[in-house]
């Protein structure tokens, strides 16, 4: 049986005195993709910060690789849980294999910096992605989309057990949507790790991702493997969230397609 290197138990999350995740569990598992469905304002990247400590929740149960995260520091937390943003946060010069080397920071001293081995390993990563030609550029002059996937690679660098994404393809075009969701989930296999990724297309969730939790009002309403269910079984579940759908099978996978 697959470890759990995710669980939250009872979580909530409050902006004010509004309650916007209202007493939600997350179990995650090793080598599973898990995708995170929810209509625009249901929470859903409000409960990916409040899993890797950016906002503050109350849960009466956050464990992370079976250590209690209440008690980590953190640069213990960074080791063991990465957060791929929906839009960066960089808006200065710096070089992109330098983005993608402070993934080593988590296990820097705190006046260190990555060595010329550990930059060597980032430009490997930017390779894998396909800009190797990007590696010496300026990080300010690559188009939303490579910057996307150099977040992402910084991500794959830093090596946490535990990998959040909040929508990481939502500035890509068709071919790298499938790029950056298929180079997901074949870390996440291969390498044992857990994944939560929030989408706005059920079919990528349907496509990618072995799980998927449904997201509604701030409650998850909602889990199930589509690869275990019927094509009727995973139209019942999804139409708790899109109301009116067909769920059609092609090359033995499934689409879902919006009813008239």
């Amino acid at each position: 049986m697959e470890m759990v290197l995710l669980e939250i138990k009872d979580m909530s999350v409050s902006y004010g005195k509004r309650e916007v995740i209202k007493h939600c569990d997350i179990s995650l598992r090793e080598g599973k993709l898990t995708a995170l469905l929810g209509l625009n304002g249901s929470g859903k990247t409000t409960m990916l910060k409040a899993s890797c400590g950016l906002l503050r929740g109350r849960s009466a149960v956050w464990r992370v690789c079976g250590e209690d995260a209440y008690k980590m520091n953190e640069k213990r937390k960074a080791q063991l849980i990465s957060y791929v943003p929906q839009k960066n946060t960089i808006i200065y010069s710096i070089s992109t294999t330098d983005v993608v080397a402070m993934g080593f920071n988590p296990y820097l001293n705190f006046f260190s910096s990555p060595s010329k081995g550990q930059k060597e390993e980032a430009r490997g990563v930017i390779r894998e992605l396909g800009l190797e030609e990007k590696a010496d550029a300026d990080f300010m002059s690559l188009s939303e989309g490579q910057k996307q996937l150099i977040i992402l690679a910084r991500a794959m660098v830093q090596n946490a057990p535990v990998m959040l994404f909040d929508e990481p393809d939502s500035a890509l075009d068709f071919l790298n949507h499938h790029l950056i969701l298929s180079k997901i989930r074949e870390l996440i296999h291969r390498e044992g790790k857990c994944g939560l990724i929030t989408l706005h297309d059920p079919n990528f969730a349907l496509e990618y991702c072995d799980e998927i939790l449904i997201l509604k009002n701030g409650r998850v309403r909602d889990s199930f493997m589509p690869g275990l269910l019927s094509a009727g079984e995973v139209q019942r579940r999804m139409s708790l969230l899109y109301d009116k759908i067909e769920i059609l099978e092609h090359n033995e996978k499934f689409v879902l397609v919006k009813s008239i």
